[in-house]
């Protein structure tokens, strides 16, 4: 089964590291708070009722990857103690074809369409559990790079998860994306 995927454009690379430029998109966002873990499933599962026809039309949209996950919390420093955070967005990509006007309206008032602008943004690419540790020590990883190649990062981390919960763990695309400037 294909799944649209989030397109973008390799800047540059090392390793599992890189600078993407992505273009603008339409993304559904479901605010939830509490853990990372309780937030990221029932903002999905918010997001998921939509595509499957909880809409004013009843019509089924395709799925999409990533699922992103970034906090809402104010005052967060960009490098975070995810157990500290209770306040999270959840967003699913809209897929390419469909404009805001062009979208069935949700039926939950949870959900709602934001259009994110073009941006670069600094990567990492890893496999793995969803655990926070996991997390943690990847961001940390990205941000010691930025630091290293003097690029100023912008946002708090965003993660990314492509696969389903019963994909194994080794095999498992997860990413930490961090907004940076474009120049």
């Amino acid at each position: 089964m294909a799944i649209e995927r989030a397109k973008y454009k390799v800047a540059a690379h090392e390793g599992s590291l890189e600078l993407r430029d992505y273009p603008a998109i339409v993304i559904a966002v479901a605010a939830v708070d509490g853990t990372r873990s309780h937030a990221v499933n029932a903002g999905f599962r918010l997001l998921a009722d939509y595509i499957f026809g909880k809409n004013q039309w009843t019509s089924r949209i395709a799925m999409t990857a990533p699922v992103t996950q970034s906090t809402r919390s104010p005052g967060v420093p960009l490098m975070t103690n995810i157990e500290h955070c209770s306040s999270w967005t959840i967003s699913f990509m809209m897929p390419a074809g469909y404009a805001m006007q062009s979208l069935p309206a949700p039926t939950d008032v949870r959900v709602h369409f934001e259009r994110a602008p073009a941006r670069r943004l600094a990567a990492i690419r890893f496999s793995g559990f969803w655990s926070n540790a996991n997390l943690e020590c990847h961001e940390i990883q990205l941000l010691r790079w930025l630091h290293m190649e003097h690029v100023t990062a912008l946002s708090a981390p965003i993660y990314a998860y492509y696969d389903p919960p019963w994909i194994p763990w080794f095999l498992r695309r997860i990413e930490v994306l961090i907004e940076i400037s474009s120049n």
